[in-house]
């Protein structure tokens, strides 16, 4: 009996696992929706967002051409802190890789995420760097 508890590995209920499926199926959903009305060209890219539980990813992309112009991750930053701060930073370094190839307006994708938390300040930290959405 001991051995039998020791070898099952605690296993998500089904609830769980049907609650974590349909929210990935509204953020696709979503993200389509989203990606109907919103493409980005050479003279105004799009700001991608990309948000995993622990990193968050920001990319301009010119989709006239299919090409990413500039990226920025909290993989590069070494700064410590929360998931936010460190989103608003990546914003901030996104905006000045823009700065340097002289692109200043942008079109802002949330990737079918909420504006709120991590993308919010990602936006934010874009804009104080000196993007306009």
């Amino acid at each position: 009996m001991k051995k039998r508890l020791l070898e099952e590995k605690p296993v998500k209920k089904r609830w769980q696992q049907h609650k974590i499926k349909m929210q990935k199926a509204k953020i696709k959903i979503r993200h389509k929706r989203i990606r109907a009305k919103i493409s980005g060209t050479t003279e105004r890219p799009r700001l991608s967002v990309f948000r995993s539980n622990k990193h968050i990813f920001l990319q301009l992309i010119d989709d006239s051409s299919q090409k990413t112009l500039a990226s920025a991750s909290d993989l590069k930053i070494k700064k410590r802190g929360t998931k936010t701060e460190i989103a608003k930073e990546v914003g901030e370094e996104l905006a000045k890789l823009a700065k340097a190839k002289k692109i200043k307006k942008v079109v802002f994708d949330r990737g079918g995420y909420k504006y709120h938390g991590r993308v919010k300040a990602s936006a934010e930290g874009a804009r104080e760097g000196g993007l306009n959405f």
